[in-house]
Parts: C-alpha cells; sequence; structure tokens
C-alpha cells in the first residue's frame, strides 16, 4: 500500500461540479492499494499518517501530528500510485489490486482511520474526481508498507 501524504491548508475532491468533501488545515492522503495488500497494510499507513509528527510547534520545529494540531485527514483513492514506468512510454498497472478487491480495502481503510479519532473525509472510489488543495510547506511525503516488510 502506498500513500502520498501532503500537509494541506486546504482541500477538496469535485466530482463534475459537486464538491463532495473537504477539509481545512489536515492531510491529503492519496491511497494506491497494491494485490498483496491487506489489514497489517491498513493499519500500518494509517498509524502512521495519525502518528507523523509533520505539523510546527511553537518553535518553527516539526514536532506535531494530526492529532496534536486537531486537524482533518481526506482521503482518495488513487491506483496510478502503483503505476510502474520502467518500460516503454505506457504505464502498467498489474501491481494495483483489483477494483473489486481495492473497494473493500479502501472502505476498511477509511473505517480504521476514523477509529482514531481524527475527523476523515473521503473521495469517491472509482470516480473521475478532481481535487483541489492548498499544500503546507510544502510538506509532502510517500508512505509504503512495503518498505515496512523488508
Amino acid at each position: 500500500m502506498i500513500g502520498l501524504l501532503q500537509r494541506v491548508c486546504r482541500a477538496e475532491v469535485f466530482i463534475g461540479e459537486e464538491r463532495i468533501a473537504g477539509i481545512e488545515k489536515g492531510l491529503l492522503l492519496l491511497l494506491g492499494i497494491g494485490t498483496d495488500d491487506g489489514p497489517e497494510d491498513i493499519g500500518y499507513i494509517a498509524r502512521k499518517t495519525a502518528d507523523l509528527r509533520i505539523f510546527s510547534d511553537a518553535g518553527g520545529n516539526l514536532n506535531l501530528s494530526i492529532r496534536d494540531v486537531g486537524g482533518e485527514v481526506l482521503v482518495v483513492s488513487q491506483f496510478t500510485l502503483l503505476g510502474n514506468t520502467r518500460k516503454g512510454r505506457r504505464p502498467s498497472f498489474t501491481a494495483a489490486a483489483p477494483p473489486a478487491v481495492a473497494e473493500k480495502l479502501y472502505t476498511r481503510f477509511i473505517k480504521e482511520m476514523r477509529s482514531t479519532g481524527i475527523p476523515v473525509q473521503q473521495g469517491r472510489f472509482g470516480a473521475m474526481m478532481e481535487v483541489k488543495l492548498t499544500n503546507s510547506g510544502p510538506v509532502t511525503l510517500i508512505l509504503n508498507s512495503r518498505a515496512q516488510k523488508s
């Protein structure tokens, strides 16, 4: 499971003209679910998202988590994070979980994030979405549950 985590001042998701989700100060997590992902990957990415200290304290140091600052998380599914671009000019997405499997894991991930007590908004799985954000910092990190297994 791969997450692209961005600290944001604001983030919104639109489908067509309809705004379906949005947060103010918090984290935007673009979540890619792979063919070998399962419950342990969900737990790892959820814990990292909730506990990473990537917000500034009074001294300007990155010492505060999303919990500490009372922020929100916006989770958007994004299978393209699993794209392999090593060969040719067209990415291969064979590492991405099939939609039926990925949607179940995405739903479980949302439940896991909500169980942390952090307010969570979400995009619509499988939909063509427009994501608008204002990155704060900018602070952008890649979370990879496979890295923990090595």
